[in-house]
């Protein structure tokens, strides 16, 4: 599968062509563009004791299916077959005359004190089921997240790459005037709900990021009237501070692939550099010695690269060094000024933001700089992070008249489409994406 920065396009056959010769379901990442694919979610069966539930997970995973801007649900006022019993057969002539080309039905069930879903998914004009039902199990506050699990598994077996949909999403919430800004961590569902605050507001918080397991929190703290790093514990709310040092301010920090390595920037006597830091053995590594500014880094996915921001050429541009340090590459080279790069999970791109000719873009762009593309434009764009499959990036938006409120926007990498704002109470910043959860 050649994957670049890729739009969909589907795979599939004319509803005339018999199912003795049809092609499997799949969208494949290829250079065309096309319409998203058609499927139709049907609201799954209760079968004792779901309640609102049925419908509720139905809508979401429906959400979440079209949200990837790769699927359009058919409507459900246009079915002309209904699913009452989730162990019956396919009545495929049905769904092929509205012209469904993938089918998912689902059973919920309340079984003592847990919440039973179960789902499956067919090819509808091969005729086929695609892959073995799952099921999933939970209390019943956690539906959201069953719902998340049934779009990622239907999300990955059409397109044959990982979800992204039961993840989460630290982030800066905002809220009061924008001359007396109170800023607090947070945590949220993807797509917006279950917005968690971790710290209080008493101090001003920048850049967090989530561990590789998703079980620890960096972010940048004020606390102390100058920044410095703190690592948080997500469970327990435990915090520590990082590295500090009296005359050092230290900002922008981010796990190694292992989760045992920070690497963060420096200042100090008015030069700023990268270092790493042993969080095992507290042992501190300087990586870049330039007098000049080195902020921004981030790992490569295998750990053996770094790529960060660098105003050593006279303009702030985007590098990549060896992660033990050593000389470094520049790998931008286009017009305008770049930022805030951070490596994909898959490997292939790296985000960045630009500034050129008075807007604010997000783009990515190959590991060696080729094949730059930029997915955005707007007043203030800025801060991508990628999503656990290296297909969505989602970032700070600010809009010009807006009284400096900023939301969260999703964009998928190849451009395809309008970015979409994240429903949320209140301002947004610096978002920083999960793996997805265990």
């Amino acid at each position: 599968m050649r994957v670049c920065g890729a739009i969909a396009a589907v795979l599939l056959v004319l509803a005339a062509a018999p199912p003795a010769v049809a092609q499997p379901l799949r969208i494949q990442i290829t250079e065309g563009v096309i319409e998203p694919l058609p499927i139709a979610v049907p609201i799954f069966v209760d079968e004792g004791g779901a309640g609102q539930a049925a419908a509720d997970i139905t809508r979401l995973v429906i959400a979440d299916l079209e949200g990837s801007g790769l699927f359009r649900a058919v409507p459900q006022a246009a079915h002309i077959a209904r699913i009452a019993d989730f162990n019956a057969p396919v009545s495929y002539p049905d769904w092929r005359a509205i012209n469904a080309q993938g089918l998912v039905t689902g059973a919920v069930s309340r079984q003592g004190d847990r919440l039973v879903v179960k789902f499956r998914l067919f090819d509808v004009f091969s005729g086929q089921q695609m892959g073995e039902g799952l099921q999933f199990a939970g209390t019943p506050q956690s539906w959201r997240r069953m719902a998340h699990k049934v779009a990622d598994a239907v999300y990955s077996r059409i397109t044959g790459e990982g979800g992204y949909f039961d993840s989460r999403v630290v982030f800066v919430l905002e809220s009061g005037p924008k001359n007396a800004r109170v800023k607090r961590l947070a945590v949220m569902d993807y797509d917006g709900a279950n917005v968690q605050a971790l710290t209080d507001g008493s101090a001003i918080v920048l850049a967090p990021r989530f561990s590789p397991a998703g079980d620890r929190i960096l972010y940048t703290s004020y606390e102390s009237g100058f920044p410095q790093i703190v690592l948080m514990d997500v469970a327990t709310g435990a915090r520590q501070r990082l590295g500090e040092q009296p005359g050092e301010m230290t900002f922008a920090p981010r796990f190694s692939p292992d989760g045992r390595t920070v690497v963060f920037s420096l200042a100090q006597g008015g030069n700023t550099d990268i270092y790493a830091l042993d969080l095992g053995s507290g042992r501190r590594t300087r990586l870049t010695s330039a007098p000049s500014i080195e902020t921004g880094p981030s790992y490569s996915p295998d750990g053996r690269e770094i790529v960060f921001e660098s105003d050593r050429a006279g303009t702030q541009q985007i590098y990549i060094m060896p992660a033990a340090g050593g000389e470094p590459r520049r790998i931008s080279r286009g017009e305008g000024r770049y930022g805030t790069p951070v490596w994909s999970p898959r490997g292939d791109l790296i985000a960045f933001t630009k500034q050129l000719g008075g807007r604010f873009h997000i783009g990515v762009m190959r590991t060696d700089g080729s094949e730059e593309r930029l997915l955005t434009s707007s007043f203030l764009d800025e801060g991508p992070t990628w999503a656990p499959n290296g297909r969505v990036v989602m970032f700070t938006r600010e809009q010009a008249g807006e009284g400096g409120v900023p939301g969260l926007y999703i964009v998928d990498i190849t451009g395809r489409g309008e970015p979409r704002r994240i429903p949320m109470q209140g301002g947004a910043s610096d978002p920083a994406w999960s793996p997805l959860l265990p």
